[in-house]
């Protein structure tokens, strides 16, 4: 079968079921590898178009008036596929809603072979950003001229048809064989279009130069690094006027170069501290250009004192961007070669080894699994880093993913010819022989805390997104359980019956049967799992109840109960300690037999590496169980711990996480880090509070004997690009005042909404305002004319919230949490940033109520200490998402008047930038800002 028929519908709405009909179809014909017609017809639904599809499509009413219905159209749809496959980007749409018409018309249903090319491009594509037909498109360089219309749609459906089997006669004979395998696990009928091309390739020699197959499996060849001798030959200084200076390598190699004076002078400050061997806090307002300026004596330093410097963000959005855009830049900026290389966390990087025995020795058993291995399997002849994050998988292809990382596969033989193959192992060797090596706060810590093994050994780092340190390193210092990963450990563990890890190794040997005790491991196993449920139950219930008793129990869904042995209710704590207790005695008798099971194989010698492997990580796991259990109840810490319960109320009983960290990490890290480094440069947009680092340099614990303190402000005029305004009249929550405070949120984003053109983004510091809010939007606002995307309502990660948002002439974009920073939404996208509260912590959250009582106990007040650093900082990140460039212009809406009300408030305001600030009715608010767009 050679003909491919790609179909498209516009429709009323998302259900043929619920009598949706179809107002627009479009059709394009591919026959011998080439477009050869089309069709498309406007259709008569015979009912009103909604607006936001009229909205979205360009399609109205009288456009549909005079159109012929479904009926008159039929045969001529039916007979356009007769003998060829239905194509359509998202299959079970498109194919469900014509079928329903044909059904409810009278004639037969279609039963073509069916292709999605949602799932062909997973598999084929692993690593597009998204698979919507818009940003596939753009991906592909698929040209687009006419979104959400059939014919256009169909148009672009069928090029990237075309580009999809052109990348199929890319790929390589073993990985064909491993897909051809799974082919009857995917939704579309691919065995024609994969089984074409493994006969084409069974009797060819011509293996493609850049692949490599090892146990029938296919991968990238990778070239090992090689050595750069070559040397910084010249002074710093001179070095940083041949960069920055007027006829410098900087304004010979980037587009509308404009000199930042505050960049050379953060690039100086850092190598200052260098050569001094100090550490540095250096706060680079927005537009400092902060990644080269510390890049460029971190490469110059690096190469003369031939000693590597460590680079680490909190982001991997920065990593990308670091590794994809700042380090190619400064390669042409600088007249000497250097390398840098990115370093993560072995659970990042995929294991060869594993994944090739779970291809050849599992079955796979689901949808995700398949589409997984698929996914991965063309991917690793792409990769040359082999990290995950890459690739987005679907979301229960993770827990298999978690089963193929290279932090499962245990020890490796060097001499192995998987270990030459590894990921992990020459992402080190790249880190080792490189100048700048990239990481994570998460491994800096992970590093830090466990006798520096996992990065290579380095003197002098910088820390980007300095801010986020403290947490990382508390998070990473202390230790967290759930049930659902405690549940999930044990289920992959499973019977001595089940294909899980136990059973596939009992499966593959012969063994007495009397000899091993299997009913015991049966037994204990089902205990286990039983305490297990029973003890996370009774936590779910002692939470409810304390917080019922404390009066703080939440409606929103997620409760959080900090508890302190010697404070908690005797009757019931010990109960609760019994069942611990019992629960670590079942998990000790598990890992005892576990220990019987492979000693009885060991002595007949048949484990292979991967059965002792298996071996010893359900060992691990299971302990690692007992020594978090133990640490959170049963034993007394070393360093003072804040310890707590957070409970999905709205959940099942048993959505309960265990944590605990350390109430100061100050300590820890001036005697773990500070002390043992030569030099280390921390810097953020937001350090400092009113001009001062007083309080980051307390929180790290940095001593003030080696440190060297910089602010360098913006190049922006924020006095003439940004205006301030803060409502005098708004209801004060204060007073118990919510749903006024809520209703007149909302009245200011419609009106502000109006003077903007939308182009809003309102941060909240509560889930539950911005649902409430939302849901008063949705009644009130003209749905014709704004689209509205709130965090946790609309779906999609931050990144495809942000996309939409930026789509859309007129939108309102409402965020918490994640959307206060590392959200750009540069030029005319974004006019105006509504923050609805000053973002101060819930003094009921466990992390700010143990901190703020040891700082009580130490004569401190909590709040000036802690608390209004804390909300400070947090503003100045929100502050931060409007003006990301020259030519931005905007209003910033603060609906808190505590900002200038409260005696605090010039702390928030002498924070930031000088700007203009307005404190009048809304009414004038209102007026002022038509004057000032």
């Amino acid at each position: 079968m050679d003909k491919f028929v790609v179909i498209d519908l516009e429709t009323t709405g998302h259900s043929a079921v619920k009598d949706d009909k179809i107002i627009e179809i479009g059709i394009v014909v591919i026959e011998g590898n080439a477009i050869t017609d089309n069709f498309s017809t406007l259709l008569n639904p015979e009912k009103p178009i909604p607006p936001f599809i009229s909205n979205l499509t360009g399609i109205m009413d009288k456009d549909v008036k005079g159109a012929p219905t479904f009926q008159e159209k039929a045969n001529e749809i039916i007979d356009i596929f007769r003998d060829g496959y239905l194509i359509a980007h998202n299959v079970p749409f498109d194919l469900g809603f014509l079928n329903t018409e044909l059904s409810k018309n009278g004639f037969k249903p279609l039963s073509n072979p069916v292709l999605d090319t949602v799932e062909l491009s997973r598999i084929l594509y692993p690593k597009s950003p998204s698979f919507k037909l818009g940003q596939l498109a753009e991906f592909l360089e698929i040209s687009h001229n006419d979104p959400h219309r059939a014919l256009s749609d169909a148009y672009v459906t069928a090029k990237l048809f075309l580009l999809l089997k052109e990348k199929l006669e890319t790929m390589p004979f073993e990985t064909i064989d491993h897909l051809l395998k799974l082919e009857k696990m995917f939704k579309s009928d691919l065995y024609q279009l994969f089984n074409e091309r493994y006969e084409a390739l069974a009797f060819s020699t011509n293996e493609p130069e850049h692949i490599t197959s090892y146990r029938g499996l296919a991968f990238k060849h990778i070239p090992e690094p090689q050595d750069i001798q070559e040397e910084a030959d010249r002074s710093f200084g001179d070095f940083l006027d041949a960069v920055y200076e007027e006829n410098g390598s900087m304004k010979q190699h980037m587009k509308n170069y404009e000199k930042r004076n505050g960049q050379r002078e953060m690039s100086e400050t850092i190598y200052d501290a260098f050569q001094l061997h100090k550490h540095s806090l250096i706060e680079a307002e927005t537009g400092t250009g902060k990644s080269l300026a510390y890049l460029l004596p971190a490469v110059y330093d690096a190469k003369k004192t031939k000693h590597r410097i460590v680079i680490s963000t909190h982001t991997t959005q920065l990593q990308s961007q670091l590794l994809d855009e700042e380090i190619p830049l400064i390669q042409k900026l600088t007249p000497f070669p250097f390398r840098a290389a990115l370093l993560k966390g072995k659970s990042h990087y995929i294991s060869l080894e594993k994944f090739e025995r779970t291809l050849n020795f599992e079955q796979t058993d689901n949808y995700d699994i398949a589409l997984t291995k698929a996914m991965i399997l063309v991917w690793l002849t792409e990769t040359e880093t082999g990290d995950i994050d890459e690739i987005h998988l679907p979301a229960s292809g993770y827990p298999f993913y978690k089963r193929v990382a290279t932090d499962s596969e245990g020890y490796i033989d060097p001499y192995s010819p998987w270990f030459a193959h590894s990921y992990y192992q020459k992402a080190r060797r790249r880190a080792q022989k490189a100048d700048i090596v990239i990481t994570n706060h998460a491994l800096l810590c992970t590093d830090m805390f466990n006798d520096y093994q996992f990065l290579p050994a380095y003197d002098k780092v910088i820390i980007d997104e300095a801010h986020h340190l403290e947490e990382t390193a508390s998070r990473h210092y202390g230790l967290k359980l759930d049930y659902v990963n405690m549940q999930f450990i044990l289920n992959q563990i499973g019977t001595a019956e089940e294909t899980k890890s136990l059973g596939r190794i009992l499966a593959k040997h012969s063994y007495d049967s009397k000899e091993l005790p299997l009913e015991k491991w049966d037994d204990i196993f089902a205990k286990t799992k039983y305490e297990l449920d029973d003890l996370f139950h009774f936590l779910f219930q002692y939470v409810v109840n304390r917080q019922r008793k404390n009066k703080s129990l939440s409606d929103i869904g997620r409760t959080q109960y900090r508890f302190e042995a010697d404070k908690e209710d005797p009757d019931s704590w010990n109960s609760l300690l019994e069942m611990v207790t019992r629960l670590t005695f079942f998990l000790r008798d598990l890992i005892h037999i576990l220990a019987i099971i492979e000693q009885y194989f060991e002595k007949s010698e048949v484990l292979d590496k991967f059965d002792k492997d298996e071996f010893k990580l359900n060992t691990q796991l299971l302990q690692s169980f007992i020594d978090r259990m133990e640490q959170l109840f049963l034993t007394e810490n070393e360093i003072d711990q804040i310890k707590w319960i957070e409970a999905e109320t709205l959940s099942a009983r048993n959505a309960v996480y265990l944590y605990s960290e350390p109430t100061d990490i100050s300590n820890l890290l001036a005697n773990d880090f500070f002390e043992k480094k030569q030099s280390v440069i921390l810097t953020s947009a937001t350090l400092t509070m009113k001009n001062s680092f007083t309080y980051i340099q307390k929180r790290l614990g940095l001593s003030a004997d080696r440190l060297l303190t910089k602010k360098i402000n913006s190049p922006f005029y924020y006095d003439e690009q940004l205006q301030l305004m803060v409502p005098n009249d708004f209801p004060d929550i204060k007073h118990g005042d919510l749903e006024h405070f809520i209703y007149a949120t909302c009245e200011a984003i419609l009106s502000l909404a109006e003077i903007t053109s939308g182009r809003m983004l309102v941060l909240f510091t509560s889930y539950d305002m911005l649902r409430k809010s939302y849901r008063l939007l949705k009644e009130t606002m003209d749905t014709t004319k704004y689209v509205l995307i709130a965090q946790g309502i609309s779906s999609g990660s931050r990144t495809r919230l942000k996309k939409n948002f930026q789509t859309f002439e007129q939108a309102i974009l409402l965020g918490t949490s994640s959307f206060w920073e590392g959200v750009d939404i540069p030029g005319d996208d974004l006019s105006c940033l509504m923050i609805v509260r000053l973002p101060f912590q819930p003094p009921d959250h466990p992390i700010y109520e143990a901190k703020s009582n040891y700082l009580k106990e130490e004569g401190k007040n909590a709040f000036f200490e802690l608390s209004l650093p804390n909300a400070v900082i947090r503003f100045k990140q929100g502050f931060g998402r409007l003006i990301r460039s020259s030519n931005d212009r905007g209003i910033v809406f603060v609906c808190d008047a505590r900002i200038i009300k409260a005696r605090y408030g010039k702390y928030f305001t002498e924070s930031i930038p000088s700007v203009p600030i307005t404190f009048e009715s809304t009414h004038h608010i209102m007026e002022k800002a038509k004057e000032w767009f």
